[in-house]
């Protein structure tokens, strides 16, 4: 089985209290950065209708992109992290 195989598994995130807790907490973190990243986004539309605030409005825009771009960035550590746990899992069981 590949690595990509084992990534985005039901089974990883509800394996324990652990594995549950540390899914939520990814969970809100890409929340809030969608919604910042909406926020910028928004903020930066409206500075467009006024010519004095165009270069705020072009930094608005640039760090919602990098906010946008942090979301599946984000997606990607939290499954192989739940992943990692439960490797660390199998081996503690192997061990007993």
């Amino acid at each position: 089985m590949t690595l990509s195989d084992r990534l985005f598994r039901h089974e990883n995130r509800e394996a324990d209290e652990h594995s549950r807790r540390t899914y939520a907490r990814f969970e809100i973190a890409r929340t809030f950065v969608e919604f910042a990243a909406a926020i910028c986004f928004l903020v930066g539309s409206v500075m467009f209708f006024y010519d004095a605030l165009m270069i705020p409005a072009t930094w608005f825009f640039t760090i919602g992109s990098l906010l946008f771009a942090a979301r599946p960035t984000l997606k990607i550590w939290r499954e192989v992290r739940l992943y990692r746990m439960g490797k660390w899992r199998k081996l503690a069981q192997g061990a007993k």
